[in-house]
């Protein structure tokens, strides 16, 4: 027995104490305390200590005793054998991760006893995320912050699980036992009794364990406590979804605001506005940020804006990303060793993904390979943490945006140019060709699947095709612009044509600005000089529309006129003079608006365009409630519905406009205080507009209804009304309606 085990067992026998009344009365368990006594530990830490001198009620004669038996243990101990496990280096600039702290402490500190005094299953904290993510420093810091609630010991173990070769479970185990004083000559022969004595030793003492970087399920659970009062927080790239029991904290990039935070607390010059543009390049990467902000720092005469300007190249960022044996393209190449060979093609073609985000579809058709095929290669690209899924109910992934620039870096060195050109083409064709499909469901000429269709991407009704441009509208649009760049003329226009009647669903969507730019300048390089006023048209309409410039839209659309006049194309100079009213209106040029609609009307009756004259009662309609004449603009949208039941309206367009006439009706009643009759008007458009699949003009009625309901003396179901509203048009970017909506709430 050594003297500080003599002194402590002579202490509590004579304070009349048990074993388990120390352990009760200091909060050290009772097995740490009976191995201290019979000499099978080392002396205890300050911490513990204290603890002991607490539960025994030592004065300040009898305490200087047990800490001169503590020191002098200490020192026959030096030189004895190496410590082992000890927790390394804490950062000690750490910023950020509230929340998920709050979450495991509480986790971690919650009583292990049940109502029968039982012991409870031990807490384990699952700790996962791709490379870069700060999850040991985040799990040191978990370690720091609870020091005091583990006074038998805090231990940390490097499972090396990005190695080529992690750790074996074996090694793990017995350097476990031996940073908590199990003899050498006690450790068991295999791991299955070594497992069991772990857990033995761990049911008793408080103690943490922080098992950082494990390589996979098999490795970890023979080294997790079951029982009693240890606990264990494991860090790890991969979910280790195999673990049952446990709390998983899955590490986001930081938050805007923590990023700053870190930048500023590393780099005295990392302040302004330039700030939030670094950390933008970063991905709000804690690793990319702290090496940015040590660039920074270690190079006063840097300014924020000229690191800005150095991260901006992409073809540099990752290499400048780098910092003596640290980088983050270096993180991520561990992960990426750890692929099979079909998932290494995956990833680096994914780099041909025009857009952020991409359904296996695209993955299938990158890697020339079936559908169920490609989910398995992403789901294994998830399980490494190079790749994010998208919580919005679709099957659907995103890169990180440094990982797409290292996917975009393998693909250049482990793919010659002609496999990448081929490949590329491959994805531009898929999906232009799948867009068309896609969107001459909503025109009038087609509004079915073809017959011989048999594509990837189930499109067997509009709601199916509506939601796969919706969704995909970030990558066919780049598929788009590829095919202008390459020359591909008509084929830019017939996809603007074929998305011409969809774009009526997504109103106020930025991208046709560019959709119609492209097949505008495509048009006017093909022969067909009929084609080119159409897309001069789109584009007017997109002008004004998507981008918000209608006084740009109202020259295009003048433009179009002349060329439409030029060539004595009727129809198309109804339309361009209808754009040319619209942009007016918009730009709240009332007066000159008037007689360009009235003109376009008559064009349309010459050219017997029976679908658009019937739109223009609709524009007449919106220009003189604008103008104060709204009893005129009532008896518009009721031609609209007279003519639409005489007329041989095309069935989406009939569709439109029906819609189209009750909202804008419903809205002029309201403001006319004529409240029952907007409310009627208002639930006869419902269902017609939910139908068109429009949502600013869903929100429209939902506005509507609230403000009718209020009035009516209805207020929650005006509230309810308003919310729905403010959620759609926000969602739709109808600044107008949000503003109206929100207001209406805040009374």
């Amino acid at each position: 027995m050594s003297s500080f085990g003599a002194s402590l067992r002579s202490l509590r026998r004579s304070a009349g104490l048990t074993i388990e009344q120390l352990a009760e009365a200091s909060g050290v368990s009772g097995r740490a305390i009976s191995d201290m006594e019979r000499g099978h530990s080392r002396a205890p830490q300050t911490r513990t200590l204290a603890a002991l001198a607490k539960g025994l009620g030592l004065g300040d004669d009898r305490l200087a005793v047990l800490e001169d038996a503590a020191r002098e243990q200490r020192a026959r101990n030096t030189g004895d054998r190496p410590r082992v496990c000890e927790l390394p280096r804490a950062v000690a600039d750490f910023v950020g991760r509230a929340a998920e702290l709050d979450l495991v402490r509480r986790h971690l500190v919650r009583s292990h006893l049940s109502a029968e005094g039982e012991r409870g299953p031990a807490p384990v904290v699952v700790v996962h995320g791709q490379a870069g993510l700060g999850k040991t420093a985040f799990a040191l810091r978990v370690a720091g912050d609870l020091g005091d609630r583990f006074p038998d010991g805090r231990f940390y173990l490097d499972l090396r699980g990005t190695d080529a070769e992690p750790m074996t479970v074996g090694e793990a185990l017995v350097r476990l036992l031996r940073a908590l004083e199990m003899s050498p000559r006690r450790i068991a022969e295999t791991d299955e009794e070594r497992s069991s004595q772990l857990r033995s030793v761990l049911r008793d003492r408080r103690c943490l364990l922080v098992l950082d970087n494990a390589a996979g399920e098999a490795q970890v659970r023979p080294l997790l406590p079951a029982d009693g009062a240890g606990v264990a927080v494991v860090t790890s790239r991969r979910v280790l979804g195999g673990l049952e029991g446990v709390l998983r904290i899955p590490l986001p990039p930081f938050a805007a605001a923590e990023s700053a935070e870190l930048l500023a607390t590393i780099a005295a010059q990392a302040v302004g506005p330039g700030v939030g543009q670094v950390a933008d390049l970063c991905g709000h990467l804690p690793l990319a940020l702290r090496i940015a902000g040590t660039r920074l720092a270690t190079r006063p005469a840097w300014t924020v804006d000229h690191l800005v300007t150095r991260l901006a190249d992409a073809d540099r960022r990752l290499a400048l990303l780098a910092l003596g044996d640290t980088g983050v393209a270096t993180a991520f190449a561990l992960s990426h060793a750890q692929l099979s060979g079909p998932a290494r093609t995956l990833f680096r073609r994914l780099a041909h993904v025009p857009g952020v985000r991409f359904s296996p579809e695209i993955a299938a058709v990158l890697a020339g390979i079936g559908a169920d095929d490609a989910v398995d290669g992403l789901e294994e690209l998830v399980e490494l943490g190079l790749l994010m899924p998208e919580p919005d109910g679709w099957v659907r992934y995103r890169f990180h945006d440094l990982i797409r620039l290292y996917a975009a870096q393998r693909l250049g060195i482990e793919e010659p140019p002609g496999v990448r050109a081929e490949t590329d083409q491959r994805l531009t064709r898929w999906l232009l060709e799948t867009a068309i499909v896609a969107g001459r469901w909503f025109e009038p000429g087609y509004g079915k699947l073809p017959d011989d269709y048999d594509g990837l991407i189930p499109l067997a009704t509009e709601k199916e095709a509506a939601e796969w441009l919706q969704a995909e509208a970030e990558n066919w649009l780049g598929a788009l612009r590829q095919a202008a760049a390459d020359g591909r003329h008509q084929l830019v226009v017939d996809v603007a044509e074929a998305l011409h009647w969809f774009s009526d669903s997504m109103v106020f969507w930025e991208g046709w600005y560019e959709v119609y730019g492209l097949s505008r300048a495509a048009a006017a390089e093909l022969p067909d000089r009929h084609q080119e006023v159409t897309h001069l048209n789109y584009h007017s309409w997109a002008a004004t529309h998507a981008a918000r410039r209608p006084e740009e839209g109202a020259d295009i659309a003048m433009a179009a006129y002349e060329l439409a006049a030029a060539i004595g194309d009727v129809k198309e100079q109804g339309w361009a003079l209808t754009y040319a009213g619209t942009a007016s209106r918009f730009a709240g040029q009332l007066d000159r608006a008037l007689p360009l609609y009235l003109r376009a009307q008559q064009l349309a009756a010459d050219a017997g365009d029976h679908d658009a004259y019937v739109q223009h009662f609709q524009g007449l309609g919106l220009l003189l409630a604008a103008m104060g004449r709204r009893e005129e603009s009532l008896e518009m949208f009721a031609a609209t519905l007279r003519e639409l039941d005489v007329r041989p309206v095309s069935p989406r367009p009939a569709a439109s406009a029906r819609a189209g006439a009750h909202t804008f009706a419903a809205e002029v009643l309201a403001d006319l205080g004529r409240w029952p009759e907007a409310r009627r008007q208002a639930e006869l458009a419902l269902p017609l507009v939910q139908r068109t699949g429009d949502n600013s003009l869903v929100g429209q009625v939902h506005l509507t209804l609230g403000r009718a309901r209020g009035a009516l003396g209805e207020p929650e179901e005006a509230r309810a009304e308003l919310i729905r509203a403010l959620e759609l048009l926000e969602e739709t970017h109808f600044r107008k309606g949000v503003e109206l909506a929100r207001a209406l709430l805040m009374q």
